[in-house]
């Protein structure tokens, strides 16, 4: 796969209990059987150790696991549904166990957690994208990404308690938030578009501090640059007019941040055919 266009990078070297490092990519595929040509594309030229990812929208019994088991990936955690959402785990080793969890007690498939095989607990989300008007009052589906990201902030607090903020996690996907000014194409032009208004930004902050997190790719990317990995169907030469927005994450806890060189936003494969309108994102070992 080209990558001429990266914007920087970031790898995470984790080889604490004696196991191997991991490369980990998160990728919001929009359809997993209709893109499975793309996403065994892409692991065919990236080899990840694990893949995460988001709107699969396909039922459990439908995944296409053995497209995956083809190419390696023969540990698989799954949460799916009809039509909507959906989040699968992907990987080459197996992890010690894996569990999902229904914020906001709605039914929808959009967590999915693993404890890798060294002790890593490793979490991919699909936060709610909240409609398009960002007023709570007028919008149930912007309510609702926020008690979100309200019940997913608590829960980080929760999981972290009495660990001296030594806790080793890694959060991937597709959160739905462009944090920083440089993170979308305008940011005066974005600032009452959902996914980048300051409520959102600010409950983001939150969880972030809340998990004790550190964005991976912006450790290195400095915040002045540019930086997208969302890009809308809407826009008839997506390349040339660049509307985008970074909207897919990984987080890694401070213990993991001494390990960090390089992560890769694979902005190529936006131009793929067919393919979605978000990038694969992917740490990789040095």
């Amino acid at each position: 796969m080209s990558q001429q266009q990266l914007c920087c990078a970031c790898d995470l070297h984790i080889e604490t209990e004696g196991t191997e490092s991991l490369k980990i990519a998160t990728w919001n595929i929009n359809s997993v059987r209709h893109r499975i040509h793309l996403v065994t594309r892409f692991l065919r030229d990236e080899q990840p150790d694990v893949l995460c990812l988001q709107e699969t929208k396909v039922l459990n019994e439908l995944f296409p696991a053995e497209a995956f088991h083809k190419l390696g990936y023969h540990h698989q955690a799954i949460h799916g549904q009809k039509a909507y959402h959906g989040v699968a785990v992907l990987a080459k080793k197996p992890f010690r166990e894996s569990a999902s969890q229904d914020f906001c007690r709605e039914g929808h498939a959009r967590h999915m957690g693993v404890t890798l095989e060294n002790g890593v607990e490793l979490h991919n989300f699909y936060v709610p994208a909240g409609g398009d008007i960002p007023d709570p009052g007028e919008n149930p589906k912007f309510a609702h990404k926020l008690q979100f990201l309200d019940e997913l902030t608590a829960w980080f607090g929760a999981e972290r308690a009495g660990s001296n903020g030594g806790k080793r996690m890694i959060a991937v996907g597709d959160l739905n938030i462009a944090p920083l000014e440089t993170d979308v194409w305008s940011h005066k032009q974005l600032l009452r578009v959902v996914s980048h208004t300051p409520v959102e930004v600010e409950r983001l902050g939150k969880l972030q501090r809340a998990g004790g997190f550190v964005d991976a790719v912006r450790h290195f990317v400095p915040p002045e640059e540019r930086l997208y990995t969302w890009w809308s169907y809407r826009a008839q030469d997506w390349a040339a007019s660049d509307r985008g927005r970074r909207l897919d994450h990984i987080w890694v806890t401070e213990p993991l941040v001494g390990s960090l060189a390089r992560a890769q936003v694979f902005r190529d494969s936006r131009g793929w055919e067919q393919t979605s309108d978000h990038v694969p994102v992917m740490i990789e070992p040095s």
